[in-house]
């Protein structure tokens, strides 16, 4: 699987140095030991509950909330397939695009505090309903995230505006073709897991748009710098509040929402779930304020799983992941 992310080096190589004639010295932010966790967690988990669960493959994203790609699983296996789903594979997020509809709210002076009404709601004959198929009346929005509940996401979508949520996700990279319409709050565009996982950054670093890398430098046998990645990154695109507002409330999603099993010890975790239609995609991206992991799970043909949703094997895969990468680290504490 190493072969996935050495592929995308080479990618972004090309890219940016365009044809090399004589030997290079690449240093990339690729860690092999955070890659070799990664491998195991999304292979074992695969090989284990592929039959009782109808999923067969995965992929996951592991960076530096600056967007320094740490570890990057494109498949369970590079031998029987070369197409790296981290990067290329356009799926639906399905609730774990939420982030960025109650983002646009609270940009415009909602709180985490704020209630919204969870009732049915209709929309030109669409009636969304919640995973659990009930309703709870008045929420907060803290309580909606965490929870995931689907009417909220709607309602705020259209107070805000579809436009607005898809521009915000923009603002954190979301690149990928985003339609503004009433179902974009329920992750119904399809994004890559790289680029989901490079906008959660922004969230784990306290502001700044986390653009995705994978080269540090690139010098010639001699000695002679070609590319050096330049410092600082891409500039601020949240303010402070939203990012303490938006961290307090994907951190509920671990202590009393959707992955309560992804619960880091002695570390502040924050993060979101997402399932879709039919139980065709599952996914988790969480963070704490050094890391920024993210997995999907499905079907390479879109076809149904057996009930994987994002809180069962995207959290197991998550939290393996995460205990292994951040042993012996100090926890540093979630921006605001």
């Amino acid at each position: 699987s190493a072969h996935y992310a050495a592929d995308l080096v080479m990618d972004v190589l090309d890219d940016f140095v365009g044809t090399i004639e004589s030997d290079v010295l690449v240093t990339t932010t690729i860690d092999p030991a955070l890659q070799a966790a990664a491998e195991r967690a999304v292979v074992d988990e695969l090989n284990a509950k592929e039959q009782r669960f109808g999923v067969e493959q995965g992929a996951f994203v592991a960076m530096r909330p600056d967007g320094a790609v740490k570890a990057l699983v494109g498949g369970r296996s590079y031998q029987e397939s070369q197409f790296n789903r981290a990067t290329a594979a356009r799926r639906q997020p399905g609730s774990a695009f939420k982030p960025f509809v109650y983002l646009a709210a609270i940009e415009r002076g909602l709180t985490p505090d704020s209630v919204r009404e969870d009732a049915p709601v209709a929309i030109k004959g669409w009636r969304p309903e919640n995973y659990s198929r009930d309703y709870r009346g008045p929420a907060t929005l803290r309580e909606a995230l965490a929870t995931s509940l689907n009417t909220v996401a709607v309602r705020l979508g259209l107070e805000v505006g579809p436009k607005s949520v898809a521009q915000t996700a923009q603002r954190l990279g979301i690149s990928s073709p985003l339609q503004a319409n009433a179902s974009i709050a329920l992750g119904t565009s399809e994004v890559t897991p790289i680029e989901l996982v490079g906008a959660y950054a922004a969230f784990a670093n306290g502001g700044a748009r986390g653009s995705p890398y994978v080269i540090a430098s690139v010098k010639t046998a001699a000695g002679k710098t070609i590319y050096k990645r330049p410092e600082g990154g891409l500039g601020r695109v949240l303010d402070p509040g939203a990012v303490a507002a938006m961290n307090a409330m994907m951190r509920e999603t671990l202590l009393t929402g959707t992955a309560r099993k992804a619960e880091i010890p002695g570390w502040e975790a924050a993060g979101k779930t997402g399932t879709t239609q039919d139980f065709r995609d599952a996914w988790f991206v969480g963070y704490t304020g050094s890391l920024v992991a993210g997995v999907w799970l499905g079907n390479d043909d879109s076809s149904p799983t057996k009930r994987v949703t994002g809180s069962n094997l995207p959290v197991d895969i998550w939290s393996r992941f995460m205990r292994t990468a951040l042993q012996g680290t100090q926890p540093v504490l979630l921006p605001g």
